[in-house]
C-alpha cells in the first residue's frame, strides 16, 4: 500500500470535515461568535424599544386615519 503525502492527508481531512455536520464544532463556533457581540445596556435597550413602539403606534394611527378618510370619501362618492 502506498504511503500518503502530507498534502494528500490534509486534503482527505478537509474533505472529511466538509462532508458532514459536526454538532460540537457548530456550538463551539456559535459560542465564539456570540462572545464577539456587543450587547446593549439596559438603558439603551429600554429607550430603543420605546422608540420602536412609538413608531409602530404612529404608523398604525396614520394608516387608520387614511383608511377612514378613504372610506368616508368613497361613501360620499358611491353612497
Amino acid at each position: 500500500m502506498a504511503k500518503k503525502t502530507k498534502t494528500e492527508t490534509k486534503e482527505a481531512e478537509t474533505q472529511e470535515a466538509s462532508s458532514g455536520f459536526n454538532l460540537v464544532k457548530f456550538f463551539e463556533q456559535t459560542k465564539e461568535e456570540l462572545s464577539k457581540v456587543v450587547w446593549p445596556s439596559r438603558q439603551q435597550l429600554i429607550s430603543e424599544s420605546a422608540a420602536v413602539l412609538m413608531m409602530v403606534i404612529l404608523s398604525a394611527t396614520i394608516i387608520y386615519l387614511v383608511d377612514n378618510f378613504f372610506s368616508w370619501g368613497s361613501g360620499k362618492v358611491f353612497g
